[in-house]
């Protein structure tokens, strides 16, 4: 039980606090689901009023302005990749606690949570709940995770988790009873709860029951033997983590507690998920989510999603699509009336950056892509106006790399920094450098005599990406640079970047462009090497120094400091200090150059489809795409999709 009288920081607890006996009261007659009840005649499957936990989270959708739906149908979306099936762990976002559509968190799988004094996180489970075979979730789970999975040698060599640790201290963590689990640490660890709500959750817990067959201290030795043969790999450990891969979601054996279930063997070209019968979220009038029946995820090729969408074949689709893909969209609502393209906002602090490789290996060009003088060269040399003009008609924000408008911390001198389009000054900074000798082609010489031509490797994903390096090319030939554009496969590109191979790479801004003082700055500091401008740096943090390079400039190393300087702050205003200092050394040495930001994300929605938000904002963090939308809660008229 909570204790009123302790320091208590944050407290929450889900909307029902009665047990269900009590709730039912106050709820229409349970309806067993269309979809499982032939499986509830034939006695395989308990009715539901067995199955919801006896506290569920009842969702009151009028209090959400949004209608109430019925369960049936089954919803059409398209991914361009099979690794993407993952995506319904994201669209489903069913988290130990989540954003709301406000970006404030709420308890979602847990019943409600405690904080003291953002060191001690005491998790309260909701009794009763069930992974979706309809085994037990409880604090076993969590214990699971922690003493069998996280700090097993075998199966995480490098430890718990990197949020799990503050100041190089991992927590005492306690289990008091079935439906408790207690984190608690030395130093305040502020952003513990925001991993748990991200797009892709740390999952602290594991489906204990089901894995346990596969650890060498539960299973039996032979039958576990049999089973690494089997799986044709070539150790227990290797052979857990294979099955262990909740957010990878394609091993249908697997336990969930999301929305929907994998109902598919292997890879397929349709792969089926099908609701879950144990899902903890009812409507107030006592029907179980999610209303949709079945999500039927196709893989197609990048090119044909638009194209598959325009042609009224998608129900739910906005991965995939682009602005430029407004018009055919627009043309195909008019033509077939089987759709409507609502626009978001998107998210992203930028919808195209470019990356110059701090740790590039080639020593001539890391040398000067390491001197802010070429960096910010080229910013200014980018015509943005004409870029958002001849790619966006004007409707996304032309500037550099920073927060949107959304965040506290948005100040426009930050988007404007070193963003004008000046190609005097861009000569003027290169000439600076030592950078004046030229070929016949008025290129520049690099200092080993080589001509000045930058390679930028793209995804080859993104039709507006290449087309705004076209017009970058023109741009920085004007100041004697020439942009060469290399199109990759998407991993083959990342680790390139990573090993140090490529020089400069071109993608989305962080994908956080809406921070809260809660939000973790980390992404700002060079503690991840999936930042394409320091991915060495960023090996170095993640590694505890096995791998990658220290950083060896001095504002990387601030940054850092302000990384530290939010982690053991106590007050929203420090953490507040620390962020805005970081924007301004992001602004002040261009690590990233934003191009435009805020472009309008198309989203194809079937006319059949309902609570779907007409306007809202396509993001992965924080936000999980439709997840903060609440996918469960979509529904389709009549329940026929």
């Amino acid at each position: 039980m909570f204790d009123a009288k302790k320091p208590v920081l944050a407290l929450a607890l889900a909307v029902a606090l009665l047990p269900f006996s009590a709730l039912a009261e106050a709820l229409p007659q349970l309806k067993e689901s269309a979809f499982w009840q032939q499986e509830v005649d034939a006695g395989d499957l308990p009715p539901v009023a067995e199955r919801i936990p006896e506290t569920p989270l009842v969702v009151d959708l009028e209090a959400k302005g949004r209608a109430y739906g019925v369960q049936g149908g089954a919803l059409n979306t398209m991914v361009t990749r099979s690794k993407d099936i993952r995506q319904m762990v994201v669209y489903g976002y069913a988290r130990l606690v989540g954003y709301d559509a406000d970006y404030k968190l709420q308890p979602d799988i847990l019943l409600g949570y405690e904080v003291e004094n953002n060191r001690r996180f005491t998790l309260q489970l909701r009794p009763g709940h069930h992974w979706s075979d309809g085994s037990p979730f409880t604090s076993a789970d969590f214990e699971y995770w922690w003493k069998d999975v996280a700090n097993h040698p075998q199966l995480s060599p490098a430890g718990p988790p990197d949020f799990m640790r503050v100041e190089g201290e991992l927590p005492e963590v306690s289990f008091p009873d079935a439906t408790t689990v207690v984190f608690e640490w030395t130093h305040p660890n502020p952003g513990f709860l925001h991993h748990l709500a991200q797009a892709r959750p740390p999952f602290i817990y594991r489906p204990s029951a089901y894995l346990k067959q596969f650890h060498a201290d539960y299973a039996d030795p032979a039958a576990l033997a049999d089973e690494v043969d089997y799986a044709r790999v070539k150790s227990w450990a290797a052979l857990h983590n294979k099955y262990d891969n909740m957010y990878q979601f394609d091993n249908f054996e697997l336990p969930t507690l999301q929305p929907w279930m994998n109902a598919t063997v292997g890879k397929k070209i349709r792969q089926l998920f099908v609701r879950n019968p144990y899902y903890h979220r009812l409507d107030a009038k006592g029907v179980q989510l999610p209303y949709i029946d079945t999500v039927e995820m196709e893989i197609v090729s990048g090119g044909l999603v638009a194209a598959k969408s325009n042609a009224g074949e998608a129900d739910l689709q906005a991965r995939g699509l682009g602005f430029r893909d407004i018009p055919i969209l627009r043309k195909g609502e008019k033509d077939g009336g089987t759709y409507k393209t609502h626009l978001w906002g998107t998210g992203t602090a930028s919808q195209i950056a470019i990356y110059p490789n701090l740790n590039a290996n080639d020593p001539v060009w890391r040398a000067l892509l390491r001197d802010v003088r070429v960096r910010r060269a080229l910013s200014v040399a980018i015509n943005r106006a004409a870029i958002n003009r001849a790619l966006y008609f004007n409707l996304a924000k032309a500037g550099a790399m920073t927060v949107l408008e959304q965040s506290p911390f948005f100040d426009p001198a930050l988007r404007a920094a070193w963003a004008q389009f000046d190609p005097d000054l861009a000569n003027q900074l290169l000439d600076e450098v030592g950078l004046t000798e030229k070929d016949g082609y008025g290129i520049r010489k690099l200092p080993d005599g080589r001509r000045m031509e930058l390679i930028i490797e793209t995804a080859g994903e993104r039709q507006e990406v290449e087309n705004a390096l076209q017009i970058i090319t023109d741009d920085w030939r004007d100041v004697g640079v020439k942009l060469v554009m290399r199109p990759l496969d998407r991993d083959i590109l990342r680790n390139r970047v990573f090993s140090g191979t490529t020089t400069a790479s071109v993608w989305y801004g962080w994908d956080n462009g809406l921070p809260q003082p809660y939000t973790s700055p980390a992404y700002l500091a060079p503690t991840d090497q999936v930042f394409l401008a320091w991915p060495k740096w960023g090996q170095y943090y993640q590694t505890g120094g096995a791998a990658g390079e220290a950083p060896d400039m001095e504002p990387a190393q601030h940054l850092l400091d302000l990384l530290h300087d939010w982690e053991t702050a106590t007050t929203d205003e420090e953490r507040s200090a620390a962020w805005r200092q970081m924007l301004k050394i992001h602004a002040d040495q261009v690590y990233g150059i934003g191009i435009v930001a805020g472009a309008p994300q198309p989203v194809v929605v079937s006319n059949r489809l309902r609570n779907v938000p007409e306007r809202g904002i396509w993001a992965w963090d924080p936000g999980a795409h439709f997840g903060v939308h609440r996918m469960d809660e979509f529904f389709f008229v009549d329940g026929e999709g």
